[in-house]
């Protein structure tokens, strides 16, 4: 087989990328490969279908250059393409008078990125929702929404049949030799590869020689579901998060179909698609991500060793469920009974000093490109982050000349 651009990955920022090419060079054949039978089924199918407003990042990151924006994008692109969208909004409440400075932190970086927030007292929070529980104050946003991420999917891929992009389940990335890649099922001629695989990007990465400096460690993010009936929540309900860490904290999400859920969490999984039991175990991964989590553990960098010990008992519904009694008048432990579908969160850690990345990272060059760190709000963002992206590749690396130049993003 040949093909122009070979996609690896079928995910949301696998798809969108395939899209913004198409758009621009319509006489370019795309390959987007999968080793799943369907699109999106890691993260991006499994991911919270939150759309947030962007006011949690800094103003020189990516993640807050492309998230505003690409609320609005994707909100659009549901509307055209007829995916139920919930726009419920979002109010960030605290717990007592200690967090009402970390508050005004958080409102005062949406403002500077541009997004429509209010800060309001404890009475218009409750005029929203009747049952919150803040103190003196809280942030409304009322830009944040919820699809359903699947719906979301479904449809991406659709639009991109319809263009004449070309899909391969089922088929594996093995390895490269020159410009051919290899699978599972043939060997594939590319003008180009872009590695959007997710939770293996950083392995296909070194192959190419990028990303000898990061590695993936794997999160479990659970949700626990109410029996409440619709509409007994009417917006999400975040608490007010330190900034200092990619998670947001426990909190009340409203989907798309206005089911009640808790979470997530962030716990820390033994192999890379550790989603429940021993499915799709392998032991060199396991052998691996222990001994980085084990130096995480020593090290202590992000105080990884009490936020690994803290939410390892989020396994227990009633512990997870306590987490978030306090922001809601009349919660019942009980009526939080069933899990959703766990995902993985692929948070990159830079080896060389054990922290985390908490920006979108990318490397690559006139031969391949490499999305390294996309966890949320890349499906949020993913229309304006993979038309930003194309720009990357397109300035330096175009596919049929001898450009010998690199490029890379710079993580916060």
């Amino acid at each position: 087989m040949h093909t122009d651009f070979l996609i690896i990955g079928a995910g949301v920022i696998g798809v969108t990328l395939a899209l913004e090419i198409k758009k621009r060079f319509p006489d370019q054949t795309i390959l987007v490969i999968e080793k799943e039978s369907d699109a999106g089924f890691h993260a991006s199918g499994r991911n919270s279908g939150v759309l947030h407003a962007g006011f949690y990042y800094t103003a020189d990151s990516l993640k807050a250059r492309f998230c505003r924006d690409g609320n609005r994008a994707m909100k659009n692109y549901c509307k055209e393409n007829k995916i139920k969208i919930n726009e419920n909004g979002k109010l960030v409440i605290t717990k007592n008078e200690s967090e009402l400075t970390g508050l005004q932190t958080l409102y005062d970086r949406g403002i500077k990125n541009g997004v429509d927030l209010t800060l309001i007292s404890e009475k218009e929070a409750l005029e929203i929702e009747p049952r919150v529980r803040t103190c003196q104050k809280a942030i409304f946003s009322p830009e944040t929404a919820s699809v359903d991420p699947s719906d979301v999917m479904r449809s991406l891929i659709q639009t991109a049949d319809n263009v004449g992009i070309q899909f391969l389940y089922n088929t594996k990335y093995i390895g490269h030799k020159e410009k051919q890649v290899i699978t599972n099922h043939q060997k594939i001629n590319a003008g180009y590869v872009i590695n959007a695989a997710g939770l293996y990007a950083d392995k296909i990465a070194k192959q190419y020689g990028f990303g000898l400096q990061y590695e993936i460690i794997p999160f479990k993010g659970l949700y626990l579901y109410s029996n409440e009936k619709i509409g007994a929540l009417k917006t999400h309900i975040y608490p007010v998060p330190d900034l200092n860490y990619p998670f947001l904290g426990v909190h009340f999400t409203v989907t798309a179909a206005g089911k009640i859920k808790i979470g997530p969490t962030a716990i820390p999984a033994f192999w890379r698609e550790h989603y429940q039991g021993v499915e799709r175990f392998s032991l060199r991964e396991t052998i691996g991500i222990l001994k980085r989590e084990a130096i995480l553990f020593a090290k202590n960098k992000f105080h990884f060793r009490e936020v690994a010990l803290h939410e390892l008992k989020k396994y227990s519904k009633k512990f997870l469920a306590g987490e978030a009694a306090y922001m809601l008048d009349n919660f019942k432990v009980a009526d939080y009974t069933t899990w959703g579908k766990p995902g993985i969160r692929a948070q990159l850690i830079d080896k060389r000093d054990n922290k985390l990345i908490n920006d979108f990272c990318f490397e690559g060059d006139q031969h391949s490109f490499h999305v390294l760190n996309a966890v949320s709000p890349a499906f949020t963002a993913s229309f304006p982050f993979s038309s930003f992206l194309v720009d990357q590749i397109v300035s330096f690396a175009r596919p049929y000349t001898s450009s010998n130049r690199t490029i890379s993003s710079s993580p916060k």
